[in-house]
């Protein structure tokens, strides 16, 4: 009886059950009724013109970062001292990328927080005098 049964019904259905998985990954299901398929969100797209999305940038950095970073290539040698005027050029970009090779960096020239640790920078995420205060020493009781 139990051989019977998985014969007759078991085994079909793992079979109707394979056809529709392979069927399905070749693409060759035919598409369902839309008055019967279940609704789905159509999300807006993006106003790119190829409908991609936009990641978001960071800001540029301030005149104040740009001398920052370029004292930092002046002190190691990279960037000759009369360059430093906190103005991005292709002079800060050339002395940047030849800074990221020596360090075993991409060089791209770009600024990001790896060169930016490597120069001993790093990240700024606080303006000046935002620091958080330091506490009060504990007055002995």
């Amino acid at each position: 009886m139990t051989a019977k049964l998985i014969r007759l019904f078991v085994l079909p259905c793992c079979f109707a059950s394979i056809m529709l998985f392979c069927a399905t990954e070749a693409g060759t299901v035919a598409k369902q009724d839309p008055s019967t398929s279940p609704k789905k969100t159509v999300r807006k797209k993006s106003a790119s013109s190829n409908g991609a999305a936009i990641a978001r940038r960071q800001p540029a950095p301030t005149p104040q970062r740009y001398k920052e970073i370029q004292e930092a290539l002046a002190a190691k040698g990279y960037l000759a001292a009369d360059e430093v005027n906190g103005k991005w050029t292709d002079s800060s970009v050339s002395a940047l990328k030849k800074f990221q090779t020596d360090q075993n960096l991409d060089a791209t020239g770009k600024i990001n927080s790896l060169s930016l640790i490597a120069l001993g920078l790093g990240p700024k995420h606080e303006t000046e005098g935002s620091a958080p205060p330091t506490p009060a020493p504990k007055a002995n009781q």
